[in-house]
């Protein structure tokens, strides 16, 4: 079921609130927004909430033997990555960068954000279908480059079925093939990296790949390679320089 809003603040604080209040919210439930007042990213940034774009929330409720819950933004990102690629024609590549964003020539397209609420898990998801922020750290776009913007509606029904389908693949085989699929629609190994939060100092190395839990795997200067649980990724060589 995928419910219309025509503005909230936020769709992941709805679902939440939801689930906080003991509400029937059930896996395969979506709520989407026309705009969202009080959008967010990843260290609390506002989400741009440009009309025609897609911005929605799911859950999922973990289960006894599920995968790792931090790995739902690798089933995220597999899910949304099949949807818009049907609206990238060649030679442009829509790229998946670790943990949670979809890239398209080097420019960031898409985000995902999770959120643990009432013993579930929110998936949030913002696509720049119409338009894409003027952001002064990094190049955004959006598919209307590519021609006419997606109809959100036809998005919003797709991106559930995938995720959908995702989400059984996730349980039922676990994450090893999901890893190797994640890493089939990233950037490819040996692309330089520069992991660290804003305001700290960033580690520098290359991709090297994920671990088996879906961590980030960084090749360090001196031959080792670090595991990354979480932080703050950025490409340098795509996202600096495009491709």
């Amino acid at each position: 079921m995928i419910r219309y809003l025509a503005q909230t603040g936020s769709t992941n604080a709805d679902l939440a609130a939801a689930l906080g209040a003991g509400e029937a919210v059930g896996e395969g439930d979506w709520l989407v927004a026309d705009r969202q007042s009080a959008g967010r990213g990843r260290q609390g940034r506002t989400w741009f909430d440009g009309f025609g774009n897609f911005m929605g929330s799911t859950i999922v409720r973990p289960r006894a033997g599920d995968p790792p819950a931090p790995s739902l933004a690798l089933l995220a990102g597999l899910a949304l990555h099949e949807v818009v690629s049907r609206h990238v024609p060649p030679p442009h590549l829509a790229l998946l960068k670790w943990p949670n964003d979809l890239l398209v020539g080097g420019a960031k397209l898409s985000g995902i954000l999770l959120e643990a609420s009432a013993g579930a898990v929110v998936v949030g998801i913002g696509v720049n279908l119409a338009v894409a922020p003027d952001l002064p750290d990094r190049r955004t776009i959006a598919l209307s480059v590519f021609g006419p913007a997606p109809d959100r509606n036809a998005f919003a029904e797709n991106l559930a079925r995938s995720f959908a389908a995702e989400l059984h693949a996730w349980r039922s085989y676990g994450l090893e093939p999901m890893i190797r699929r994640w890493l089939g629609a990233a950037h490819p190994p040996g692309t330089p990296l520069r992991v660290g939060e804003p305001g700290e100092a960033a580690l520098e190395g290359t991709f090297a790949g994920l671990a088996s839990d879906g961590a980030l795997q960084l090749r360090l200067a001196d031959g080792t390679t670090r595991t990354v649980h979480a932080g703050e990724v950025r490409l340098g060589a795509i996202e600096e320089d495009g491709c």
